[in-house]
């Protein structure tokens, strides 16, 4: 049944990690500012939903600092360590709750210290029916999962349970839940929405890179050979040093910027992906972009870049969209893939499109005259 306009969006988290921390400190940041200090939004309002509609009622996190505290301790809590956005953050009444960890930490970080790692909480793991029981009870209607690079098991655990408990889905990071035919038909069946794949930063290495290559392909440059670099000091870096666990990152970023080159690229001219851990530079990631290509008469042209954001806000601005997108998929009663919000969204939606189409796109989804859900 379609819920009330404006009605609050009640989202439960997986994964309370610098990223989780942005987007409770970035909501709370958005409803003590004034109308002239809204900015940094994509979209002010989505539908009749704005930043300020959205509301944390449940989370779930492994680490030992986080479990059995109030969200606004665990968000500040070891190992994040993201910008102070809402250093007054209230109590906000909700207690994090122990999750399984199932392939959701990866076994190198324990040769780390304690501050920048996990503590695994003590305790038996949650079954599915308790963790089903709890999203239930807490009127969650929408899921967001944050675990770590590499957690496929976890992933798809949380996902199987945002099913069984009718929740929709955002999906923020490299597990292919949204490309996966079957899952999503699931998740279509019981007009339940799914935004993903792997969350695309608001103005991050994976969009500006996507964007100067269909640049030089519009412009009528061949790409001959690029890469994209990434360095950072969260855990997210920490934890992508275990290269198993990156298989999907790569293949993330990599299918988002190749998919804008018509022409093609051979496999060893092009590198994308996570680079090195920097601790020092804490949440902040530093990008170092080089593309080569020919122009008119075949003559080399050559372009680098260095972009350096806060690697987590820069989520949190994309994730504030998506889960409004996926709030008025369940107003209308629709479910399955939304493939305007995934393109815009996501570096690795089941259906790649140009950043001006995927805007184009998200914009007829909000008027409701978009492609239908998959």
């Amino acid at each position: 049944m379609p819920h009330a306009a404006r009605s609050p969006i009640r989202l439960a988290l997986v994964g309370v990690g610098n990223c989780a921390s942005s987007l409770v400190q970035g909501i709370h940041a958005y409803r003590t500012r004034g109308p002239a200090d809204v900015v940094g939004l994509m979209h002010p309002e989505i539908g009749p939903y704005r930043v300020t509609d959205v509301e944390v009622v449940a989370a779930f996190d492994v680490d030992a600092r986080k479990v059995g505290k109030d969200l606004r301790d665990a968000v500040f809590a070891p190992p994040n360590n993201t910008l102070a956005l809402a250093p007054d953050l209230p109590a906000t009444g909700v207690v994090v709750r122990r999750g399984p960890v199932l392939d959701g930490v990866a076994p190198h970080m324990a040769d780390h210290p304690p501050e920048r790692t996990f503590v695994v909480a003590p305790g038996p793991e949650p079954t599915a029916a308790e963790v089903t029981a709890a999203l239930r009870a807490s009127g969650a209607q929408l899921m967001v999962i944050y675990l770590p690079v590499g957690s496929e098991r976890a992933a798809r655990w949380y996902a199987q349970c945002a099913l069984d408990a009718g929740l929709g889905l955002v999906n923020a990071i490299p597990v292919f839940l949204a490309g996966d035919p079957a899952l999503a038909a699931a998740f279509a069946a019981k007009r339940l929405p799914i935004v993903g794949d792997d969350v695309k930063s608001q103005l991050g290495a994976t969009v500006t890179h996507r964007v100067l290559a269909d640049l030089f392909r519009r412009r009528g440059i061949r790409v001959d050979r690029t890469y994209q670099l990434n360095t950072g000091g969260n855990t997210d870096f920490l934890n992508m040093l275990d290269r198993h666990r990156l298989a999907s990152k790569k293949r993330s970023k990599t299918e988002a910027v190749t998919s804008v080159l018509t022409d093609g690229i051979a496999a060893d001219d092009v590198h994308v992906g996570p680079s090195d851990y920097v601790p020092w530079l804490k949440d902040k990631k530093v990008c170092f972009l080089r593309l080569e290509g020919r122009m008119f008469g075949g003559v080399p042209l050559e372009l680098e870049l260095r972009l350096a954001v806060e690697d987590s806000p820069n989520s949190a601005g994309v994730v504030i969209d998506a889960v409004r997108c996926a709030r008025l998929a369940l107003d209308r009663g629709v479910g399955g893939v939304l493939e305007g919000p995934s393109a815009a969204f996501c570096k690795r939606p089941p259906t790649q499109h140009p950043e001006d189409r995927a805007f184009d796109l998200v914009e007829a989804f909000v008027r409701g005259d978009g492609p239908a859900p998959r």
